[in-house]
């Protein structure tokens, strides 16, 4: 069960620099293991012609363009995006936050989503979800394991330890992926108190889940490179030029087609 927002504050910041500086740190000095382990495996599924897929909705949809397509990122990663479920669209209205978060807590959703795509024997998945708990990021977990493809989990252990299932097999996707790595977020994700303002603000999960996605894009990039496969990667003009910019564009774009269109 959750605790209290007054017993909640003992672990929260009253700088959100600061706050912002301990989630990072929490990730280097905690979480370097299985963020490796998961760079091992992204690059095993690349590297064999498979795909590293990503799911998360809500907020957690940013961490999921994060890791492609943008600039520094590269094709073999490839992005699930369901619009109905995320934070960009309107708020009240059509299309509006209470239906998303009505449908994240529909169960059978997350596996009308799996089951619109095809898999590979060398994929796997990153999913990210700060809770863990809605129904649609378990669907999809069970609907992986049930493939036996290989589920990453990033999300906060501590939060979903405090939290309880919305899926009725009362798992919760840390307990169900086979490398959980800790966002470094506190419980309740924002994490400034303010005098006088009864709840916190400054969440602090966008940060943690962006540094552990750039690390695994390196490190995944560099054992692609090693391995004689320098990835093809979206690159700006600054570095390259308009032209060489635009090809590299092109060549990711068309590596990237190449290797999802069979899903």
């Amino acid at each position: 069960m959750s605790k209290p927002i007054n017993e909640a504050y003992s672990i929260l910041e009253t700088d959100y620099l600061d706050g912002a500086k301990k989630v990072i740190e929490r990730v280097e000095q905690t979480q370097m293991d299985v963020i490796n382990r998961t760079a091992e495996i992204c690059f095993n599924s690349i590297n064999n012609g498979g795909l590293v897929h990503l799911f998360g909705s809500g907020h957690s949809r940013m961490a999921v363009e994060e890791m492609y397509p943008r600039y520094g990122s590269f094709p073999g990663f490839h992005p699930m995006v369901e619009l109905s479920l995320t934070n960009h669209h309107a708020v009240v209205g059509s299309n509006g936050q209470r239906q998303a978060m009505f449908l994240e807590n529909v169960e059978g959703f997350g596996r009308v989503i799996a089951d619109n795509f095809h898999y590979g024997p060398h994929d796997s998945i990153i999913l990210f979800s700060h809770s863990g708990a809605g129904s649609v990021i378990i669907d999809i977990a069970l609907a992986m394991k049930e493939r036996e493809i290989p589920v990453i989990a990033v999300t906060s252990v501590g939060h979903s330890r405090q939290s309880l299932s919305k899926h009725s097999s009362g798992s919760r996707l840390f307990e169900l992926a086979d490398i959980v790595i800790d966002n470094g977020a506190v419980p309740g994700d924002a994490m400034v108190k303010i005098d006088g303002l009864q709840t916190p603000v400054g969440p602090g999960s966008t940060i943690g889940n962006t540094v552990i996605v750039n690390l695994i894009k390196c490190k995944v990039a560099q054992k692609l490179t090693d391995a004689g496969k320098p990835p093809k990667v979206i690159t700006s003009s600054i570095f390259v030029g308009d032209e060489e910019s635009n090809r590299l564009f092109n060549a990711s774009y068309e590596e990237y087609w190449r290797t999802t269109r069979s899903i």
